[in-house]
């Protein structure tokens, strides 16, 4: 059957009880499925064939609420998503397999404790993704809800009043359903540049780049549910909780995994990270993406294992670049810092509404719920979509560092760029790349005998960029330079071809842009091709043409500063350079 030619009843009505399929069981399973969106994508298509198509009022996000007795109540998200309450008595359920009984319990509550975080998965493109935000964000765009105005003075119910909130909809005038793309939603905001606030935004929305508890401001006047119960409460809560207590939350924690092909545990790299880790943000982008997507395709629309699938695959079909791969590239363009930071503030301020007696929330002023939402988005726009994705190093399984490694002193003042030559192909999805950052790796310190892989990074055709020997560790990548730099390749052979944009992307702003926020670069730092500093064609000649034209590029090298390398590494292997005392 064509995507073209399921049911439009199936989609509207069906889609929430497979939701539901998820959500609905609290109690463990006797077994479980490892921890793949894949296996996320096998329960949806397992549970679509069964969906009961008389049941059209019952939402996931209602069950997320009533069903899971032991878990926090979202107020937001019973608002915001149009919920009920109900019994699960009320209810005769699909009979689920164990298997999938135990996937639900384990991807439908996520936490960060004791270093390790739950309700995550490891997805196709090799990134760990939140499920909870993930539906939430589905569900959001499927109710085509969009829009609630503020403030909230007629008849509004108190969270503390009891879990059985009314219909919104019948309440509240001020509630309105658009189909209109997340720019939409804030009139005065039309810029999609994450950097640049739109001068008509500066009286009613908090200024991004710098901004006072004493400023003059006024309230956000409407809320986007699809923002909301996706991304911008939690991030509001997370800055308010460090407002409060005077420290910096962690924003985009990395971890890695047990296994990758069986996963069942995911340990962060920080044990001390907020709950807004890179998988949690991830989830929550997805979750606006996806949502966004949903609430402007025409129905029929397609079943949700059919659409996770394209999206954690080779993309969302007429929808260009909506990947999981480019997730922070489409995210950027989804709303602009402006527009996010009234959603953060209206969150927060919507929430204080609705639970008075919120712990968080008593006794906090306008002013400081904006500096609050000016903060979190600043951080978020640049330390997560300003940044590249980065894959650690357990991510395409490295191999441990050989000895003891020697610490950069940073910030440095140089960013040697590099291809690979070999492999000769760029590699385009995260299985290939992963395999090539081994494949290199071994080279490096089996034959070369190097105590790791050359590279500092490593960028990949695949939206991802890979680490190598990272921020913090003197690499082995340009002969008699390497602590003065970091080396970045990219995979493929550059002589006749250049790479792709979002490659060069990566290399061109993304890295150095992040590596001066975090004081990794000077701000007068300096590009260079491999070949200005030893005697190679390393990175290509279609690459180091291009190389010329970007900003830091530095024409000018001192003649005593270049290397010799042999004819062999000159003709077969340009970036792969012989040992020196400054490399390990």
């Amino acid at each position: 059957m064509s995507p073209g030619s399921w049911s439009s009843t199936m989609v509207a009505r069906g889609v929430p009880w497979i939701l539901l399929g998820l959500l609905l069981w609290p109690e463990p399973g006797t077994a479980s499925l490892p921890l793949l969106m894949e296996s996320v994508i096998q329960a949806l298509a397992e549970l679509e064939p069964q969906v009961p198509m008389s049941e059209a009022s019952l939402t996931a996000s209602a069950w997320l609420l009533s069903a899971q007795d032991s878990a926090s109540p979202n107020p937001l998200h019973h608002f915001l998503l149009k919920t009920q309450s109900f019994k699960t008595t009320e209810l005769d359920p699909h009979p689920l397999s164990p298997e999938l009984r135990g996937l639900a319990e384990e991807v439908t509550h996520h936490s960060v404790r004791d270093g390790k975080e739950y309700g995550v998965v490891l997805a196709p493109d090799g990134s760990t993704v939140a499920v909870k935000p993930l539906l939430a964000g589905l569900e959001a765009g499927l109710q085509g809800r969009r829009v609630v105005n503020l403030p909230l003075d007629r008849t509004a119910t108190p969270w503390s009043a009891g879990p059985n909130l009314p219909d919104v909809s019948d309440n509240f005038p001020d509630i309105r359903t658009t189909t209109r793309g997340l720019q939409d939603v804030s009139p005065a905001v039309s810029s999609a540049n994450i950097r640049t606030a739109s001068p008509d935004v500066e009286a009613t929305s908090p200024d991004v780049e710098a901004s006072s508890p004493d400023a003059q401001v006024k309230s956000p006047t409407s809320v986007d549910s699809l923002l909301a119960v996706t991304l911008a409460g939690d991030l509001g809560l997370t800055f308010l909780q460090g407002h409060q207590t005077q420290s910096h939350p962690g924003l985009g924690t990395e971890g890695c995994w047990d296994q990758l092909s069986a996963p069942h545990v995911f340990t962060l790299l920080d044990p001390k990270s907020s709950p807004l880790t890179m998988a949690f943000l991830n989830g929550a982008l997805d979750g606006a993406l996806l949502g966004d997507y949903l609430s402007r395709t025409p129905e029929p629309r397609p079943p949700l294992s059919h659409l996770l699938r394209q999206y954690y695959g080779a993309g969302v079909d007429g929808e260009s670049g909506l990947r999981s791969n480019f997730r922070r590239q489409k995210g950027a363009a989804l709303t602009s810092a402006p527009a996010l930071a009234q959603q953060v503030w209206g969150a927060l301020a919507l929430l204080q509404k609705l639970e008075p007696e919120h712990p968080q929330l008593q006794d906090v002023s306008p002013q400081e719920l904006a500096h609050v939402a000016t903060r979190a988005t600043k951080e978020f726009t640049e330390a997560f979509l300003g940044c590249p994705a980065i894959h650690p190093r357990c991510r395409w399984e490295a191999k441990p560092y050989r000895g003891v490694p020697t610490p950069l002193k940073l910030p440095l003042g140089f960013l040697y760029v590099h291809h690979t030559y070999v492999p000769a192909p760029p590699c385009t999805d995260f299985a290939h790349c992963a395999a090539n950052m081994r494949s290199m790796q071994r080279f490096h310190q089996d034959t070369r005998g190097w105590d790791d892989i050359g590279y500092s990074f490593v960028v990949g055709s695949d939206g991802y960029v890979y680490e190598g020997r990272g921020w913090y560790q003197v690499g082995a990548h340009t002969l008699g330079h390497n602590s003065r730099g970091f080396g970045v390749a990219i995979v493929g052979n550059y002589t006749a071809a250049l790479p792709t944009e979002e490659a060069l992307r990566a290399v061109r702003d993304l890295l150095p842009s992040c590596a001066l926020r975090a004081g990794f670069l000077r701000p007068d730092y300096a590009v260079l091709g491999h070949r200005q500093l030893v005697r190679t064609d390393c990175p290509g000649d279609a690459l180091f043409g291009l190389l010329r034209t970007w900003p830091h590029f530095t024409q000018t090298v001192k003649p005593r500063m270049a290397r010799r390398s042999s004819p062999r590494a000159k003709k077969e292997s340009p970036p792969l350079i012989p040992p020196a005392i400054d490399l390990q």
